[in-house]
């Protein structure tokens, strides 16, 4: 193995320590401090006037596939799933989670029958709850616009991999004047998001979401890992530079 895959397993079973790490170390608290981040505060209270309201929460996990290297947005997404079911157990309205793979839709019906195990529901409400909308960009977003406008939603969250398309999904939703949370793992997306979506997650924001909606402490401990592992990246790169300029290297 050469030298950059050696750096490159070393690094991933540091992170893996570190998680195992915070794990044990917040296994005995009940509430873990979080930087603070406006649109899940937001998400929360509006969590609130949905259920109060009637009205349903829609989720689109995008396009991505959990094969390839978009399987970690597509996690992200099913996380965020599970804990949204939760918490509008009590919704007139359950939620509804839209996805364009067909992979990504088998699995979040699984999520969706797994959450709610405890909450007396029937199998066919759960299947109504995860639609593949679609196989292609354009016919996913055209199939997500009308769970926006005729399904009385009035928050959309926007997590997963796209493209362009993803400019179409939030348009609809700033139309309906819903509460929209977005974030992507793809820079164009981002871009988009950033200014069509009324709360956007940039960069690491978006694989925070878990830890945020308070998805399993894993999530946090993941988080609290990557607080490290940035560390000792900026303090690795400083070192190579000054022992650069030393001429050591």
């Amino acid at each position: 193995m050469s030298l950059s895959g050696n750096l490159g397993f070393a690094f991933v079973i540091l992170f893996l320590l570190l998680i195992l790490l915070f794990l044990v170390l917040n296994s005995k608290k009940t509430f873990v401090s979080l930087r603070a981040i406006p649109a899940f505060k937001k998400l929360g209270r509006a969590f609130g006037i949905s259920v109060e309201a009637g009205k349903r929460i829609h989720l689109s996990l995008g396009r991505g596939s959990i094969s390839g290297e978009q399987s970690a947005a597509g996690m992200i997404g099913l996380s965020v799933l599970e804990r949204i079911i939760r918490v509008a157990a009590i919704s007139d309205r359950p939620p509804v989670a839209t996805s364009g793979d067909p992979t990504m839709a088998i699995l979040s019906q699984d999520v969706a029958k797994a959450a709610n195990q405890t909450m007396s529901n029937s199998s066919e409400e759960v299947r109504l709850r995860s639609r593949l909308t679609g196989l292609t960009p354009l016919s996913y977003a055209a199939g997500v616009i009308p769970v926006i406008y005729d399904e009385q939603s009035s928050i959309d969250i926007i997590l997963g991999n796209f493209g362009s398309e993803v400019a179409l999904i939030a348009d609809a939703s700033e139309r309906n004047a819903n509460v929209s949370l977005a974030g992507s793992d793809s820079l164009p997306a981002q871009a988009i998001l950033y200014t069509t979506a009324r709360e956007p997650l940039i960069g690491e924001e978006f694989f925070a979401s878990g830890a945020y909606v308070q998805a399993g402490r894993v999530h946090v401990a993941s988080l609290h890992a990557q607080d490290v592992m940035r560390w000792i990246l900026i303090i690795s790169i400083l070192a190579g530079a000054v022992f650069k300029l030393l001429g050591v290297l």
